[in-house]
């Protein structure tokens, strides 16, 4: 499979199973709570230094102590798989930013 095919949520449950994202129409959505708005500013930080070496940058929603990534392949209109591996590289980011997952 190359990384301009579209997956359907079933698809990637396995790898979304047990992280804070969750395939939601042609995107995926995670949400991060923080200790505060300096700590969301560091994770959003970080996800943008790997964002930027994978090439794929996620739209972002920043707040105080709650970051909110969409992930999504706007070439091809929907979830790729460059969508799930940066999902799993921002949970382990998060993870050792001291972020938990957030609804």
């Amino acid at each position: 499979m190359d990384a301009r095919t579209i997956l359907s949520p079933s698809e990637i449950a396995d790898d979304l199973a047990g992280t804070a994202f969750a395939h939601v129409d042609d995107h995926l959505v995670g949400v991060f709570r923080t200790a505060d708005f300096a700590t969301a500013v560091r994770l959003l930080d970080a996800v943008a230094v790997v964002a930027d070496e994978l090439n794929h940058h996620p739209d972002v929603r920043l707040g105080w102590g709650r970051v909110e990534f969409e992930l999504t392949s706007h070439d091809v209109g929907g979830v790729t798989s460059r969508d799930v591996a940066l999902a799993g590289r921002i949970g382990e980011i998060s993870a050792e930013q001291g972020a938990r997952p957030g609804a």
